[in-house]
């Protein structure tokens, strides 16, 4: 009669606790724990029957409790329609709750619901184990060397805090360990992936795992993109560490106890762990040299991924594409690709939206020659428009993501026999879905399609078949890439993949397989493995092109994306952009989007993007007529398309910067701290980076600046606008017009370099 759940885990967002779970999960012992269940709305009272192993058994009473869905949404950016869907999925209603006795020894314990004319429910058995700190539980290595502190090794360990090590079990196995690191009073601390509150790490605290983190993530200190590997640098000395292991990991860079950066990591659980250290020495290029060279290394790219990229998520019918670009072309803006988000019916994402085909009750791939698309449709002619837009020069990248819509939010609008359901069944029925750990097929817990299956892409087969369904894609239309859109979808610690990893080894290495499976299957049909992705993790470096995720129109998120691009990039990500000038709420100031543009000229990847917003007026468009529009401002587009200008002509020096970084492990992306590590006065700097071995830039990143102060380290410079000497180790100050961005030439490459900042070249 009555539904009572309790999960200790709860649905095992990161950063949040559901109303039905245990907390902490793991407690320490003499820690008490809050128990929550949710009930149906019949429940009068709820029990919890407790029983320590030994000891007598306890009934405790739990009281309602209310779920503040505000907290809930903020967890989700705040404004927004991703953060009233992140608030409903934790909001819940019928929660109860009450605390336990400290918990000392094992406990087990369930839960009983009394309701309306004397009916009741009674949950499963709960087991509770209580964990301890203790100093010899597993193995820690560095390089695969054993150490225990205190005494010099050849792989770096000597920076190993003596005593520090410490390893968190209960009775039945280990479930993290945790020890510290020397830190000098002169080291600074970079990396971790792509990170936007900080360049230097160092005072804060952090951890790597995926997380959606819509909007925000500077504030929230949380990140799509995390990689347990960081830099320590100092003038003299430059090393990194890379824990192997796909498990989540903490860490404390000199935050609580200044010289020292303690690491805390979550393990298998068995009786007997191990956790093994990376240690990288050589200056911060050959770090990255040798963690790439062991975690993969990015292939080149075709140069015209250099090129602008255009895209709107309401830009959902050809005519709209095609009248978009139209218009860059009415302008004489050049636009290299158009990345199309809303083109699909948004059930498989493998199907436009209006076309007609067979139903294959098999989930068997379509191809070209059964899908027709109606005059009338939002697709008319895909074959066509792609065609047309090669003849124009535009490449053609299309959204994706990894899961199946087959939930009840699909609508009373599709049929139990459409395509979608017979993919869900073949889905399943052909193992290729994620799984609980108990063989039921994984819904997804977040709050973007909502209890959609989930592709286990961590094996090939499921890689491959998944990706069939996209072949006509490129057999027949032509497209020539994919916007790997989400891959943060896997919540759950025991979720089963079919390379035989739980969900706490496997959750964060799914977007690193979503985008291999894609890049592979645009090898299939001999094109580039261009895949433009959001989430990732150790050993996204090898597969494509990433990009900063979702962010407001705001200077905070243009400064955040700065750093994003810094920490990406010195984490071994060559390919690398962001929604330039944000792509959430308004558009942006005339100001701002000139500022982003002209900064987002000189970073690795250049586009722009809007939000879906249900086709509202005003629009949300970032193209910039439109944003010349809403600010009143006819001179925005002019501006814009000398950047644009600009941008072309650049693509050939980034194309071969690009494979330098690749050969070289140099970042093309740059921290100042790759070249000029010796000198402190870098870190006062740290929203200007290299890009490539001969450019500076300084991105004008606050509002209202008419004149820019950067800092020019050692070497000869000159000012890329005026052609003006400078000397290194020197501030130099210059104005800085609504569409310039300070940028500084080596003045052995200026020869070659001055064409690209003519502003009379075409």
């Amino acid at each position: 009669m009555t539904l009572l759940i309790h999960r200790p885990f709860g649905i095992e967002h990161p950063y949040a606790t559901s109303a039905d779970q245990r907390v902490p999960v793991r407690p320490e012992v003499g820690e008490a724990v809050r128990l929550g269940v949710i009930a149906s709305p019949e429940v009068r009272a709820v029990y919890c029957e407790w029983m320590p192993d030994g000891g007598a058994p306890v009934s405790l009473s739990l009281t309602p409790v209310v779920v503040d869905a505000a907290d809930a949404a903020a967890l989700a950016g705040g404004e927004g329609h991703l953060a009233a869907a992140q608030a409903a999925a934790l909001a819940d209603d019928g929660a109860w709750a009450v605390v336990s006795p400290p918990v000392t020894v094992g406990v087990r314990y369930r839960f009983r619901a009394e309701g309306d004319g004397g009916a009741s429910a009674e949950t499963e058995w709960f087991d509770l184990r209580p964990v301890a700190w203790v100093a010899d539980a597993g193995e820690l290595t560095f390089d695969g060397a054993a150490h225990s502190g205190g005494t010099a090794d050849p792989g770096g360990a000597d920076r190993l805090v003596p005593g520090s090590v410490e390893w968190l079990r209960d009775d039945t196995g280990v479930h993290r360990v945790r020890f510290a690191l020397a830190l000098a009073p002169d080291e600074h601390v970079v990396g971790f992936g792509e990170r936007f509150d900080a360049v230097d790490q160092r005072g804060r605290t952090l951890d790597a795992v995926v997380f959606e983190q819509y909007k925000g993530q500077a504030a929230a200190g949380r990140t799509y993109l995390p990689m347990p590997f960081a830099h320590v640098v100092s003038p003299s000395t430059s090393w990194g560490l890379h824990l192997r292991t796909s498990r989540r990991s903490w860490f404390d860079v000199g935050a609580s106890t200044a010289d020292r950066l303690v690491i805390e990591v979550a393990l298998g659980g068995g009786p007997h762990e191990h956790l093994d250290v990376g240690v990288y020495t050589g200056d911060p290029a050959a770090v990255v040299a040798a963690f790439t060279a062991e975690v993969g290394r990015a292939e080149e790219l075709p140069e015209w991924v250099f090129r602008l990229w255009a895209s709107g998520n309401e830009w959902n019918t050809q005519d709209l594409v095609m009248d978009r670009m139209d218009t860059h072309a009415d302008l004489d803006i050049p636009v290299g690709a158009v990345v199309i988000e809303a083109w699909s019916d948004e059930q498989g994402i493998m199907l436009f939206r209006d076309a007609e085909y067979p139903l294959h009750p098999d989930g068997a791939p379509h191809n070209g020659a059964e899908i027709t698309y109606p005059a009338g449709g939002a697709w008319p002619d895909p074959k066509a428009m792609v065609a047309e837009l090669h003849e124009r020069g535009i490449k053609v990248i299309l959204w994706q993501i990894p899961l199946l819509k087959t939930s009840h939010d699909l609508g009373p609008d599709v049929p139990e026999d459409a395509q979608v359901y017979a993919d869900g069944r073949a889905l399943i029925d052909g193992g290729h879905a994620v799984l609980e750990a108990d063989g039921t097929p994984y819904h997804n817990r977040g709050w973007w399609f909502p209890q959609s299956l989930m592709p286990d892409l961590s094996t090939q087969r499921t890689r491959e078949a998944w990706t069939a369904k996209r072949d006509y894609l490129l057999a027949d239309l032509d497209v020539d890439g994919f916007k790997t859109d989400g891959g943060e979808h896997a919540w759950g610690h025991d979720l089963r993949y079919g390379d035989g990893s739980r969900g706490d080894e496997g959750n964060n290495r799914y977007p690193v397989h979503y985008a291999r499976a894609f890049g592979d299957l645009l090898r299939r049909h001999g094109k580039a493995p261009v895949t433009f992705s959001r989430a990732g993790f150790t050993g996204s470096q090898a597969h494509g092109i990433h990009w900063a995720g979702d962010e407001d129109s705001t200077w905070e998120a243009f400064r955040a994306s700065v750093t994003a691009g810094i920490t990406a990039s010195a984490c071994g990500i060559v390919y690398w952009g962001w929604d330039l000038a944000g792509f959430s709420g308004p558009p942006p100031d005339s100001e701002l989007y000139l500022r982003a543009a002209a900064a987002s000229a000189f970073m690795p990847i250049m586009q722009y993007h809007s939000e879906f917003n249900h086709h509202r007026r005003p629009l949300r468009d970032r193209t910039p007529w439109y944003v010349a529009e809403v600010n009143d401002d006819p001179d925005l587009v002019a501006q814009f398309r000398e950047v644009a200008r600009l941008r072309e002509r650049l693509v050939p020096y980034l194309t071969a910067q690009a494979r330098v970084a690749i050969e070289t492990g140099r970042p093309l992306m740059r921290g100042l701290f790759f070249d000029h590590a010796d000198d402190p006065e870098i870190w006062r700097w740290p929203l200007q980076f290299g890009l490539g071995d001969d450019l500076l830039v300084h991105p004008v990143t606050e509002p209202g600046a008419t004149t820019w102060q950067t800092y020019l380290p050692a070497g000869d410079w000159v000012d890329a606008w005026t052609g003006e000497a400078h000397h290194g180790r020197a501030t130099i100050t210059r104005e800085v017009p609504p569409a310039v961005v300070p940028v500084y030439v080596r003045a052995n490459a200026w020869p070659g370099l001055a064409p690209v900042f003519d502003r009379a070249a075409p």
